[in-house]
């Protein structure tokens, strides 16, 4: 008899839940949108409440299609946007402010002083000083919206990534609502020695942020950590918690990456391409991460490297939502596809600035090489270009970085749909694209940390072999072809690096 996990896949543009079987295949899911909050230029916001109303939504759906209910369950797990962060208070359960999300850059303008400590953030937390992460902007909530940081100091504001909004309101929010973390999560706060695995004395007081707020960090995988949900809660049933994940660490333990080497990469409102190291951190010069892949039940954790794109499926919404040249995300592929190429076209989406190996706050986007030959089909096929060409950096600093060349690139999320992106990933980059059987794997990441934390699954070799590729493109493209398109790219990237528009704010400049 199949025993069942049920996954919480909270992402940036949406919530959704997938239930999966022992096998690892889905069985029902339902999925919801939240807003996006723009209320300055560089500053992106949700609502924590609407986060939190759509994650049980998501769940009652999702048994309803897979025609279970919440105690058919063996375990949830949960993985979520990492980086944002929410202020709330544990004694009425309202947020202080909306949730700061990963993208938002009005940080910037203190990255000047951060750029002192370069070096030690780098050592200690393997990350650069930059507004990508949780504690610039934990600290600009501080001392930016009144009565917080003295709320804090009565222990009427606590502070978590999304994961920890989630479980602490899914096991009882004011009524004992659990306040807890996971490893992951943790190493992308800039708050977290990745060596010892705690909160850092020294990084919490360059950032000024009190240590009371923050929630105990735990295990990625652990049966009794996360507490369960309540029994007289919106699930109607007490379901162990027993996984929790940044959305790319789920990503990378879908993918079985369990060897050091193996490499995935996500497609998502951006792209996220990690490989495992192994046991040991291993510190970038490319201008790459260092961060906690996941640690399962009684191991030590695993480490990873990670190439982080801040705008990659957001730039095909931008061509529905704002330019609209397309009615659905999913038309793209047969615009780009009505051209061989993109008649030498090529566009940089710098909306939040450049993340890796780049990490310029300031860049803007750009479109250059245009001329009066070209349509919104070049246009489209820039942006799936733009994509790829994204990787291909990213690809090039991890090859430096890890001491040998990327002998295939595993790739998940939603993108993954458009055979036309993947041919052109595998071109740019040169090196072959498999998808798995399972897209989702985000989903089933987190499905499957919570199940090694119960028995389910016994352990990476049994998700190993239930690792199935869909589809494999191998490189079309000459070399020659491939390094002069590169060389395009690279030269429109210094054009995104050296604009400056002196009527908005400097971000970072």
């Amino acid at each position: 008899m199949s025993r069942f996990v049920g996954a919480l896949d909270q992402g940036t543009t949406s919530t959704r839940f997938i239930v999966f079987d022992d096998g690892g295949l889905p069985r029902g899911q339902h999925q919801r949108e939240h807003r996006q909050i723009f209320p300055q230029v560089g500053w992106v916001e949700h609502d924590p409440v609407e986060i939190a109303t759509r994650t049980v939504e998501v769940i009652t759906e999702g048994l309803r299609h897979a025609r279970l209910t919440a105690t058919d369950l063996t375990a949830i797990g949960l993985t979520n946007q990492r980086e944002t962060i929410v202020v709330w208070n544990p004694v009425t359960g309202e947020p202080w402010y909306n949730a700061v999300v990963w993208q938002d850059a009005r940080t910037a303008p203190v990255m000047s002083r951060l750029a002192a400590h370069h070096d030690f953030l780098r050592r200690t937390t393997g990350l650069p000083p930059a507004t990508y992460f949780s504690a610039t902007k934990l600290a600009w909530i501080l001392d930016h919206v009144a009565g917080v940081r003295t709320a804090a100091a009565r222990g009427e504001a606590v502070a978590g990534t999304i994961d920890s909004w989630l479980v602490w309101n899914l096991t009882g929010g004011v009524h004992g609502g659990r306040h807890v973390t996971d490893v992951s999560n943790a190493s992308r706060t800039q708050l977290m020695n990745l060596r010892t695995l705690s909160w850092d004395e020294d990084l919490l007081g360059l950032f000024d942020i009190p240590r009371t707020m923050l929630p105990r960090i735990c295990a990625s995988c652990d049966a009794t950590a996360y507490g369960s949900t309540r029994g007289d809660g919106p699930l109607g049933a007490e379901v162990p918690i027993a996984g929790v994940l940044g959305d790319q660490h789920a990503a990378l333990l879908g993918q079985a990456c369990f060897e050091v080497g193996d490499t995935k990469n996500t497609y998502g409102t951006g792209n996220f391409l990690l490989m495992n190291t192994g046991v040991a951190p291993v510190a970038s010069t490319a201008g790459l991460l260092t961060t906690i892949g996941h640690q399962l039940p009684d191991s030590q954790p695993s480490y990873a490297l990670e190439g982080s794109v801040a705008v990659t499926g957001s730039a095909v919404q931008w061509l529905r939502d704002e330019l609209g040249l397309i009615a659905r995300a999913a038309d793209v592929e047969p615009l780009a596809a009505s051209v061989p190429d993109t008649g030498g076209a090529y566009f940089v989406p710098a909306f939040a600035g450049l993340f890796a190996p780049y990490w310029r706050p300031d860049a803007r986007g750009a479109i250059v090489g245009l001329s009066r030959f070209h349509t919104k089909a070049h246009l489209a096929r820039a942006t799936l270009e733009a994509i790829c060409f994204q990787t291909r950096d990213v690809v090039d600093a991890m090859t430096i970085d890890a001491r040998g060349r990327v002998p295939v690139l595993k790739v998940d999320g939603g993108a993954t749909g458009n055979d036309l992106l993947m041919q052109l990933q595998a071109d740019i980059v040169g090196v072959p694209v498999v998808r798995p059987r399972v897209a989702e794997t985000t989903a089933l990441g987190a499905a499957y940390a919570a199940g090694l934390a119960v028995g389910v699954w016994s352990g990476p070799a049994a998700l190993r072999a239930q690792w199935q590729a869909d589809r494999l493109w191998d490189p079309r493209w000459s070399e020659d072809q491939r390094e002069a398109a590169y060389a395009g790219w690279r030269k429109a990237v210094t054009r995104s690096l050296d604009w400056v528009d002196p009527t908005l704010p400097a971000l970072g400049r």
